[in-house]
């Protein structure tokens, strides 16, 4: 069966001799830059307001203490103050950190261990 071109594309359909896929949105997102969804999410965050940079300190009890700190004060979350913190945590392990070092990967673990004892879990 021969495939017909409709004409009832209103001009957004390619004719069929290019094959159609210069106008896809796949060719389209291949073409773009790539999105930082993840960065976006953790600079401007609807969850916490967190401080600038602490992602990257050495310290897991100081990671720990800010997450805390910034969940309590936070009226923006949805979640328990301990769920909204360890959350912005692994998000930003699994998702956000990608290029992080082991290093730091395993400071951020360690924090998610003291960011359950300051609440108590």
């Amino acid at each position: 069966m021969e495939r017909v071109w409709a004409q009832s594309c209103f001009g957004g359909c390619p004719p069929p001799e290019t094959g159609g896929l210069e106008n896809t949105m796949a060719a389209q997102r291949a073409s773009q830059k790539p999105r930082r969804w993840s960065q976006r999410v953790t600079a401007q965050s609807n969850a916490l307001d967190l401080e600038s940079g602490v992602f990257t300190w050495k310290n897991p009890k100081r990671i720990a203490a800010s997450l805390k700190r910034s969940a309590l004060i936070s009226k923006r979350r949805k979640a328990r103050p301990f769920q909204s913190a360890m959350s912005m945590l692994n998000f930003y392990l699994n998702r956000a950190g990608q290029g992080v070092p082991a290093s730091q990967k395993r400071t951020l673990n360690r924090a998610k261990g003291e960011l359950r004892k300051l609440f108590g879990h």
